[in-house]
């Protein structure tokens, strides 16, 4: 069959750039100034700027006068890169259009009329819900302008039968089709879309009329935009004019591609639609000729083996019958399944660290997952490889921006201490200070002024706190100066915006110049102004350009609520990236899917390949069903797949590949992706389903990188010298010394104690507390005989012990009415218990101190209450709200506490308390729940139990009086306590899992 002259194609097997470039310097016949008549148009920036460096790198020096190269915007919708302009070199002619309106501007008046638009329960929505939908719905009009389409049918799309849900849609779209022409005009501007659209048009016809001189080559674009589709149908039919495809299948059979046409989600989908507007079959489409500049390729048998994995779903029955020679196919390509998404990073990390050992190879990450990309550079920064992330970072996630963020949420939230503390601790916070004195008084604000119950609002409530911290001589004269001083300069600069905050309401504009001004001032310091620490490098750059636009528009929100302000400016940042401009890695490239397009390194790896991440979700159109979009003109969801199937066949046909995924993200399980299980199953019939396994053991090296030797990590034994060992514990100390003596050197050897949580509220520690006082409180009031209105008495002493955590809805919610059940159950007991004692103690403070080979120890102790029995003995209650002990773990010796107790009451140890036999131990069993109390009295002798428990003191004593004696971390983990404040510290989940565990 005869072929085009005009039309062709370059395989994936082939680099494009490089067999686009080569065969273009092979026709120059050395002629310096042949290629100066030529312009060609490639999809992106990032292809033209590939294609550039490909000429250089295959002219090996020589001087050459380079094509000119403009990107023609050939992107799917959201990835528009536009160009224009009336210079020498520029394609696009001047029309006279009006300017595109801004991105931002178009939003805001977008949320400006559906602010005016209540819900169907006839509320507004608030600013950050408005500029939200405003983005969606600015693009779904790129979406139907880019499809050369209109909404003015949309009526007629939705039938009667439809739910009442599409009809309120399409009354919300009226915004579009009546109110958003005459604001646009008003505007005097054009939807960017409809520009480019209306430029590409003009050019197209400029270029019917008057061909231009010279070769016109449009490279690599696979006509996703009906105007781009137009614009490649002109240049493939004029003198001169070549098109020319990227990885057109060669291999599928007629009816599959047949069935491509019908398919969005595969991979040729897209170069299917593009050769039937060009009016050409796939067998007239000819091979671009080779150049022997280009490298050799190893993976031609790839082409044709990704083309039958990706088949159509409708012929994959032809698996049964696979026709390819497998020797050679897999060479070069292999693939791991790393067990987490850090693993996967690191594994790539050193794939591409491996490959600077080879002289002139290069590597890139490919992948749409930015996550994973942001990890993959931070892992290359261990070989100090600064590799930028060519796809961007987010702007709300770039420094700068994450800092005035936090300023702004801090603002909202009055100085609350985790929003106050996480903007204290970002880089950029100086408050006009040295970075170390700085960070020492943010750790003092901490320590002293935010943790534990949260304070009054803003500065103001610190400043209180820490004057009641000075009445309470809790801090020292010093240090009460310094902190004073230190909130002095945070309220000064903080003030601006937080003045603002307090207003009901205020202009978007005031808000941005408070906000801007207070963050300046805070990023002082005693050397550098905050200005110059802000707006500086790409983000802060990229940010600045955000503000600028910001102003220009915020005069359309003269009335806002300040506590909208942070989630309006963070909705109005979505969407921006801030793209890297220069430090780029010489050789190795971390690339989004768009930016991969054209570009073929000697290796490339595929990663982030789980179903969700790539391919991406097909996303439900919030304003349209499927066939309401198939009905207006509009591409299913499932094109953008057909798009992310294109990049992964093309990159599949590098040199080298590596596919890699994780396993687990975020503690979840992820699907392999679905080309990965097609891909599966077609190496399963051609029996290679163990060919992919990596040459190298990535997965060892990523698990073994930073850890200094492959040795497990042993149990800590800390031996402190015996004059640093405590000579003085409380009974409940005793049971951790006996079950964690590592928490007895941390936290009575050292003095560590753990911090408070921020904005604490009431544990169930505080509801003990809370519940041990109004006890206390009534058998104190009331020590001879019960009150008639007991109940209500102890009710009364009960708000009064929970004070002002009543407040909270929890603990009104859930805690008072178990204390409700509780005093109820407790007057119940009391009264019947009255008949059998002659006198109470509650709360009684004892000690018995124990004489041996070494110094004297003391045994302390708080008894929650004693009663003196009629036969003169004594009994010993302790209130839980929690669990008690078993009788097995008493008697084991494992759970002391009130046989020690026993024993110093014994010996008279308790005060006032006259020494006597103790006869009873028990437990009482305080929860409010069914039954709200309940009396476990420890089985067997209490005399007994408390000689045995001295006794195993003692022995615990003399043992930690040996200096070799170490304080191990849970010695026996059966006995392991619940709670443990230092197992961090003493790192268990580290050396127990590591095998470094030597207990008893």
């Amino acid at each position: 069959m005869e072929q085009s002259d005009s039309i062709f194609t370059i395989p994936a097997d082939r680099s494009f750039v490089e067999a686009l470039a080569a065969r273009l310097l092979d026709e120059t016949g050395g002629d310096v100034m042949a290629l100066a008549d030529t312009l060609i148009l490639l999809p992106t920036r990032r292809a033209c700027r590939s294609l550039r460096e490909a000429f250089l790198r295959l002219g090996q020096g020589r001087a050459l006068v380079l094509p000119g190269m403009q990107p023609i915007g050939d992107v799917d919708e959201e990835e528009l890169v536009l160009a224009g302009g009336s210079g020498p070199e520029t394609a696009f002619i001047e029309t006279g259009l009006s300017p595109a309106i801004g991105g931002l501007r178009r939003q805001l008046l977008l949320a400006q009329l559906i602010l005016k638009r209540p819900n169907p329960n006839g509320e507004l929505p608030g600013p950050d819900q408005a500029v939200k939908l405003a983005g969606e719905l600015a693009t779904l009009l790129d979406q139907v302008q880019t499809e050369l389409t209109s909404l003015d049918a949309i009526e007629d799309l939705v039938a009667a039968e439809f739910s009442e849900h599409w009809q309120l849609t399409v009354a919300f779209l009226d915004i579009l089709r009546q109110f958003w022409p005459a604001i646009l005009a008003d505007e005097g501007c054009l939807d960017p879309a409809d520009r480019r659209n209306r430029l590409l048009a003009a050019q197209n016809s400029a270029w019917r009329q008057t061909p231009p001189k010279g070769r016109l080559i449009a490279a690599g674009s696979t006509g996703s935009v009906p105007a781009t589709r137009d614009l490649l149908k002109t240049i493939a039919g004029m003198e001169g004019g070549m098109v020319i495809l990227p990885g057109l299948d060669r291999h599928l059979d007629h009816e599959s591609w047949k069935a491509v046409r019908q398919d969005e989600t595969h991979p040729q989908f897209g170069l299917a639609r593009l050769l039937d507007h060009l009016e050409i079959s796939r067998a007239k489409v000819r091979d671009w000729p080779k150049s022997d500049l280009e490298k050799p390729t190893c993976a031609s048998g790839r082409v044709q083996l990704i083309s039958e994995a990706l088949r159509p779903a409708e012929t994959t029955e032809a698996w049964r019958k696979i026709a390819l020679e497998p020797d050679g196919l897999l060479a070069g390509v292999s693939r791991l399944d790393c067990p987490t998404a850090q693993l996967e990073a690191t594994a790539i990390a050193l794939m591409m660290r491996q490959t600077l050992e080879t002289p002139n190879q290069t590597a890139a990450l490919v992948t749409p997952d930015r996550t994973l990309a942001r990890r993959v550079t931070a892992e290359l920064g261990r070989w100090g490889l600064n590799v930028d992330d060519s796809a961007g970072v987010p702007l709300n996630a770039s420094p700068p921006v994450v800092y005035l963020r936090l300023l702004a949420e801090a603002a909202a939230r009055e100085f609350a201490p985790v929003s106050l503390l996480a903007l204290l601790k970002h880089p950029l916070s100086s408050a006009g200070l040295e970075t170390g004195p700085y960070k020492r008084l943010v750790r003092l604000t901490e320590k002293h002024l935010l943790r534990g119950p949260r304070p009054g609002p803003g500065i103001a409530g610190l400043e209180a706190r820490l004057r009641s911290l000075r009445d309470q001589d809790a801090i020292s004269e010093e240090r009460h100066a310094e902190l004073a001083a230190f909130l002095t300069g945070l309220d000064r600069c903080l003030a601006p915006l937080a003045g603002v905050m307090t207003l009901p309401e205020c202009s978007l504009s005031a808000l941005l110049e408070s906000h801007l001004t207070a963050a300046e001032m805070l990023a002082e310091t005693d050397m550098e102004h905050g200005r110059d620490r802000i707006w500086v490098g790409e983000a802060g750059e990229a940010f600045l350009s955000f503000v600028t636009e910001v102003k220009e528009s915020a005069a359309l929100f003269d009335r806002l609520v300040p506590r909208d302000y942070p989630s309006l400016l963070e909705n109005l940042m979505l969407g921006r990236a801030v793209r890297p401009r220069y430090g780029q890695h010489p050789r190795l490239f971390i690339l989004g899917p768009l930016e991969a397009r054209l570009h073929q390194p000697d290796l490339v790896i595929l990663g982030g390949l789980n179903e969700g991440i790539w391919p991406p979700e097909a996303k439900a159109d919030p304003w349209m069903s499927r066939p309401m979009r198939a009905k207006l003109g509009l591409p299913l969801p499932e094109q953008r797949i057909g798009l992310s199937a294109h990049d992964f066949s093309q990159a599949f046909g590098a040199d080298r590949v590596i596919m890699t995924r994780a396993e687990k993200l975020d503690g979840q399980p992820t699907v392999p992706s679905r080309w990965l299980s097609r891909l599966e199953v077609v190496l399963q019939a051609l029996g290679l389903e163990n060919d992919l396994a990596p040459q190298a053991p990535w997965l060892d090296w990523a698990a073994r990188l930073g850890q200094a030797t492959g040795l497990p990590i042993s149990m800590p034994e800390p031996r402190p010298p015996v004059s640093a060992r405590p000579r003085k514990l409380s009974v409940t100390r005793i049971e951790a010394w006996m079950r964690d003596p590592y928490s007895i050197y941390a936290g009575k050897i050292l003095s560590l104690e753990p911090l408070d949580p921020l904005e604490a509220e009431p544990g169930m520690a505080d509801r003990g507390t809370f519940i041990h006082a109004a006890l206390e409180a009534f058998v104190q009031a009331y020590p001879d005989a019960m009150p008639a209105d007991a109940e209500e008495k102890l009710l009364a002493i009960g708000e009064k012990s929970f004070g002002d955590s009543l407040d909270q809805p929890a603990v009104r919610t859930f805690w008072w009415p178990r204390f409700q059940r509780i005093a109820a159950w407790f007057v119940q007991q009391e009264e019947a218990r009255r008949k059998e004692i002659l006198e109470s103690h509650t709360e009684s403070w004892g000690e018995l101190i124990l004489h041996g080979e070494g110094d004297p120890f003391t045994l302390v102790a708080k008894a929650d209450r004693i009663d003196r029995m009629h036969d003169d003995s004594l009994a010993i209650i302790d209130y839980k709200t929690g669990s008690p002990p078993s009788d097995k773990l008493v008697r084991a010796g494992v759970s002391p506490q009130m046989p020690l107790e026993a024993a110093i009451a014994a010996a008279g140890g308790f005060g006032k308390i006259r020494g006597s036999d103790v006869s009873t131990l028990e437990y009482w069993r305080l929860s409010g729940g069914d039954p709200a109390g309940e009396r476990k009295p420890v089985k067997g002798n209490a005399m007994e139990l408390a000689e045995e428990a001295v006794e195993g003191l003692r022995s615990l004593i003399e043992r930690f009086d040996k200096a070799d004696t170490p304080y191990r971390p849970t010695p026996r983990p059966k006995y392991a306590r619940a709670y443990n404040d230092f197992e961090h510290l003493a790192r268990e989940k580290e050396w127990r899992v590591s095998g470094g565990e030597d207990g008893e």
